[in-house]
């Protein structure tokens, strides 16, 4: 990457204040837009230091590719933007019509059987096996499955601390993977830490949305996409000691008048429904928790540092899209596999003219592409924004 000369006020570098954390959501396919986001910003602040890195859902890809990279950070992020532009549907999930007519069939069979002896066992709509595969062969992790990137990055002091998000489906809890140095175990309603070295199977496992991808078991139970219970994804961070956040979001924020507009006319389809329920668990999040914290920072701010009981202002920028991914996604669907395009068809996803849905499934490279050219022309509308908080200091 070509990137101009440092300035002073880039973020810090190694020895200094190390309270900066980049938090990454999830939205399937959608988070190709943070990797395009972090081109743009790489390319104004090319000595940017992410000590603290958390990752839900899809987002856990991209936080733990850019954990285990031990060269610096823009070759890092240009790794990740080939890696996502070489991104294919089938790269991901299975979608020859041989196995999609067996989950198919399999789906159908489990349903008419009234749940007997010989109902077969289905996991997931999708196989992701592409993806697990994909994994494996980018991080390259050990015998012992840890990714070894990130245990040296941390033992380097490169790397404060990574999180990754799951959901169990045994507890209802969710829980918090974390690896780093000297952190602490925390425990809140419904969510808990777990120190743990990152494996493939952590990602498979935060990434997995539900009932489309199948759920991965690890030490003690069968856990799902990080996103489903998740109220607060900045939570993880503030408990690595993070007092300054930029979160990447891939909801864009539509204007009263768009909010009041319409997406269909007619009966909401399967597609439609189920479209708001996984906006709702992956986007609406990070939107409840800022205005919950932008509060707090206005409740503790004020107050001397012996008042606070141990609370701290921490100041969080969120980045959005400044177009509507599900719009777009709209526009890439006709390039879609013919078998798995008729499928979502029959979803409902052409009757809407914001398939959220599809959104997130739609790995395909145009697609792709075009939220990467977004997430990078994005990056220079916010530089204002995102320089004043790498340029304050705790």
């Amino acid at each position: 990457m070509n990137s101009p000369p440092a300035s002073p006020a880039d973020a810090t570098p190694h020895g200094t204040v190390d309270d900066l954390a980049l938090v990454l959501v999830g939205g399937g396919a959608r988070a190709a837009y943070q990797v395009g986001f972090l081109r743009g910003l790489l390319t104004q602040h090319p000595r940017l230091h992410l000590p603290i890195i958390s990752g839900s859902s899809a987002g856990a890809i991209n936080a733990v590719y850019l954990a285990a990279q031990v060269g610096p950070l823009p070759d890092a992020v240009d790794g990740l933007v080939n890696l996502w532009r070489a991104q294919r549907v089938d790269q991901v999930f299975k979608v020859d019509t041989l196995s999609l007519a067996g989950l198919v069939l399999r789906w159908g069979l489990r349903l008419v059987s009234g749940g007997g002896v010989l109902a077969p066992e289905v996991q997931g709509l999708l196989d992701t096996a592409p993806l697990r595969e994909f994994l494996e062969h980018t991080l390259q992790p050990s015998a012992s499955g840890e990714i070894v990137g990130i245990g040296r990055n941390i033992a380097a002091r490169r790397l404060r601390a990574l999180a990754v998000t799951t959901s169990s489906y045994s507890t209802g809890q969710s829980v918090i993977w974390v690896q780093g140095a000297d952190i602490d175990d925390w425990e809140r309603p419904n969510r808990r830490s777990r120190k743990a070295a990152i494996t493939v199977e952590h990602i498979m496992a935060s990434s997995a949305i539900p009932l489309f991808f199948p759920a991965v078991r690890l030490d003690d139970g069968w856990y799902g996409d990080g996103g489903i219970r998740m109220m607060t994804p900045c939570s993880p961070a503030i408990h690595l000691g993070a007092r300054r956040i930029l979160a990447i979001s891939n909801k864009y924020r539509r204007s009263a008048d768009e909010a009041d507009e319409p997406v269909l006319r007619s009966y909401p389809p399967p597609a439609q429904i189920a479209g708001q329920l996984l906006q709702a668990m992956f986007l609406d999040d990070l939107d409840r928790d800022g205005w919950n914290l932008r509060r707090l920072n206005q409740l503790v701010a004020p107050l001397p540092p012996e008042q606070r009981r141990g609370l701290q202002p921490v100041e969080l920028v969120v980045i959005r899209p400044s177009q509507d991914l599900g719009r777009l996604a709209r526009t890439f669907e006709p390039q879609l596999p013919f078998l798995f395009r008729h499928l979502t068809r029959s979803l409902g996803s052409r009757e809407t003219t914001s398939p959220d849905l599809l959104s997130l499934l739609m790995f395909q490279q145009d697609y792709i592409e075009r939220l990467m050219e977004l997430g990078e022309a994005d990056a220079e509308r916010q530089a204002d924004a995102v320089a004043a908080l790498l340029t304050r200091s705790s």
